[in-house]
């Protein structure tokens, strides 16, 4: 008989070895990083004149150039009258597009009557691409500017219908049951259940929808438009200031950047009660 014989089995089991963290990396260093790194590799491709068979970089402008060009057009007026008039369309335009493609969703994924009429249009309309519906809103609305945040809305209706339904169709039905067991009506399962519930694809459907809703402004911008950041950027390349072409691009990239970053924050505070693991 050993020593460890005498010992009782629970001395002898060995502790659980705890879970080993994930180490996380810090985000927004990490970005900077990233972004530093790909001004780097710009900057060098365009200044070496490199050309890799049929892609060429000499013909491009240079990263300082361009930060150059920037600092320029930040100096004028009309840089800022430019980025507040596409603000101003991207802001209506998707305000609308959130309050119905949120309602439309809602309805497509309760009602079953919703389904079979409009959504059979929603199908039916939705492989379109909304750039390719100017010429129709040009022949509705009266004006141009009408025109541009209808494309708008147009656009990023469709994200953010699709998500919503889905989200309300991936309810558990045993939630509903539980407050109509309580006494609870269809408004009560509509504020206590679809919409609280559905948070999650509605900002999933959010983010998506304001990034087509600035592609297709952007392209509105460039077909029709008198000002904005679109049209500027068509401009540019029209009298072949590929500096400011560049500059306009940039705007349009940390416009979507920021606006989508908003949209993910806001659904964070708005969903924190949802279990997340670690990022």
């Amino acid at each position: 008989m050993t020593a460890f014989d005498s010992l009782p089995a629970a001395a002898l089991r060995r502790p659980a070895a705890a879970p080993a963290r994930r180490a996380v990396l810090p985000a927004w260093p990490v970005r900077v990083a990233v972004v530093a790194a790909a001004i780097g590799v710009w900057q060098l491709l365009t200044t070496q004149h490199v050309a890799l068979g049929w892609i060429r970089f000499d013909t491009l402008p240079s990263a300082i150039a361009v930060a150059e060009r920037f600092a320029q057009s930040v100096r004028t007026g009309e840089y800022w009258l430019d980025l507040a008039q596409s603000l101003i369309r991207i802001g209506t335009g998707f305000a609308v597009a959130a309050a119905l493609g949120i309602a439309a969703g809602v309805a497509l994924g309760r009602s079953r009557a919703a389904e079979l009429t409009f959504g059979t249009l929603i199908e039916l309309v939705r492989p379109i691409p909304a750039i390719a519906l100017v010429p129709v809103m040009i022949l509705l609305l009266p004006s141009s500017e009408a025109g541009m945040v209808a494309i708008t809305a147009t656009a990023a209706f469709f994200p953010i219908a699709v998500s919503v339904r889905h989200a309300v169709r991936a309810l558990p039905t045993v939630w509903e049951d539980s407050v109509r067991t309580q006494g609870g009506g269809d408004l009560a399962v509509l504020w206590r259940v679809v919409l609280p519930g559905s948070l999650p694809g509605v900002f999933s459907g959010l983010s998506v929808g304001v990034g087509v809703a600035w592609i297709c402004l952007v392209s509105a911008e460039m077909i029709s438009g008198r000002l904005g950041v679109g049209y500027r950027t068509w401009q540019s390349y029209t009298l072949v200031d590929y500096p400011a072409v560049f500059v306009g691009m940039l705007t349009i990239g940390v416009l979507g950047f920021l606006t989508s970053a908003v949209i993910e924050l806001a659904g964070r505070r708005v969903t924190r009660w949802l279990p997340r693991g670690d990022r």
